[in-house]
């Protein structure tokens, strides 16, 4: 009896203290009871509308501003979302078999149109499922400082996420209703996720956008998106910023520029080119590789960059004088260098005249040339302002490897 009652005693102790780890899941909560939100849109709204606004975060409408933005929300509606390959697009129109809930909100700020969120919904919102972000142009024109305040405050929000940019009102993105996807979110997030794994566009999430806005010596950029025929989506090119504020765009094409100057692999792009001695073709890049030095001259840091570019030809449109020869593929290739070095010369004077440094030139001499960093560079200002004096050298070259088969 004496050994078994110490042995009961400490059984007890061990016990007693287990019983917290032991309990389960006490705060748990049901995924159907979670408002999952997929997508946000964000535009502002004129300030003649600043009346109508809700007051759920304040009291008096005193001291407020008089410009406001309007959040439209994409919530996804428990048990019909699809897990797999769906029979057709089933889209946002009919209210009863819709995947997801269109809610708008409007607030003074993003946490302000967010609270006014939870005060329509029913369920605790939830943020960890957010893959897509889109602004207006003129929301990324104005300032970007509280948008990413908030959302780098947020736990919930994955530095995977994508942040747009669109020509137009954002909120327009979240009623597409596209034949391949049932969610238009999803939609547009696989478009992104495709468009870099084919070379259409940089991996730029969220998270490397606030990593280049964090850095002295780069800029930052994101998508810059269009809506055609309602349905369709265009990444209409890059919207780059300086000073927190989107200053530029680019074409289409200067993407694919772009991520030659950065050696992006795999490559992607397709250009027409109009040649004299042999009239219209097409070449696709295939492979890309840079090599950049910098160096300090006369005063001012200077850079030279060597792209090497791999490529099929595509297409000829002239079948009366058929490139049948090398001397022809070689014609094709020095006019696509010549053609191409220009427009990766107008970029980069673009983004000079803009100070906006998307190629993270800064870096590379604050890595390589620490010294003229610390005596000209106390902040991000001086550099960018200093950008717009860097002398950029760009060499080309072209080698095109196929020109596919034909039957004679």
């Amino acid at each position: 009896m004496n050994t078994r009652l110490p042995r009961m005693l400490a059984l007890l102790i061990i016990l007693s203290f287990a019983a917290p780890l032991l309990s389960g899941c006490w705060d748990q909560v049901e995924i159907e009871d979670r408002a999952l939100v997929l997508g946000l849109s964000i535009d502002k709204i004129p300030a003649e509308q600043a009346s109508q606004k809700d007051q759920v975060t304040h009291i008096r409408d005193d001291h407020l501003p008089s410009e406001m933005i309007s959040v439209t929300a994409q919530i996804a509606v428990p048990g019909r979302v699809p897990l797999g390959p769906g029979t057709g697009g089933g889209g946002t129109g009919d209210g009863n078999t819709s995947p997801v809930w269109v809610v708008s909100v409007e607030g003074i700020s993003l946490d302000d149109a967010m609270n006014n969120l939870q005060q329509q919904i029913a369920d605790p919102r939830y943020l960890v499922h957010l893959r897509v972000i889109i602004i207006s142009e003129e929301v990324a024109r104005d300032s970007l400082q509280e948008l990413n305040d908030y959302l780098r405050r947020n736990p919930e929000i994955r530095r995977r996420t994508w942040l747009l940019v669109a020509e137009g009102r954002a909120s327009d993105f979240m009623d597409v209703n596209p034949p391949l996807q049932r969610v238009p979110t999803l939609y547009i997030l696989s478009m992104m996720e495709k468009s870099v794994a084919s070379g259409k566009f940089p991996r730029d999430y969220i998270g490397p956008f606030w990593s280049a806005d964090s850095k002295w010596g780069q800029s930052p950029y994101l998508p810059y998106v269009a809506l055609r025929n309602k349905d369709n989506i265009l990444i209409k090119g890059l919207a780059y910023f300086s000073g927190g504020i989107m200053v530029g765009k680019t074409d289409p094409i200067e993407i694919g520029a772009f991520m030659a100057m950065q050696g992006m692999d795999p490559g992607g792009y397709s250009t027409l080119l109009h040649i004299q001695e042999l009239g219209i073709v097409m070449t696709k890049t295939n492979e890309r590789f840079t090599r950049t030095r910098s160096y300090i001259k006369d005063g001012k840091p200077h850079l030279s960059y060597e792209i090497f570019l791999e490529g099929d030809l595509d297409e000829h449109y002239d079948s009366s004088n058929p490139i049948d020869s090398p001397g022809k593929l070689h014609t094709i290739e020095r006019n696509f260098e010549q053609q191409i070095q220009t427009v990766l010369k107008g970029l980069v004077k673009q983004t000079q005249r803009d100070h906006s440094d998307i190629f993270g030139m800064g870096e590379m001499i604050r890595s390589h040339h620490p010294a003229y960093w610390k005596e000209h560079i106390h902040s991000k200002d001086d550099w960018e302002s200093l950008y717009s004096s860097v002398g950029v050298d760009i060499r080309l070259t072209l080698h095109i490897r196929r020109v596919g088969l034909k039957e004679k």
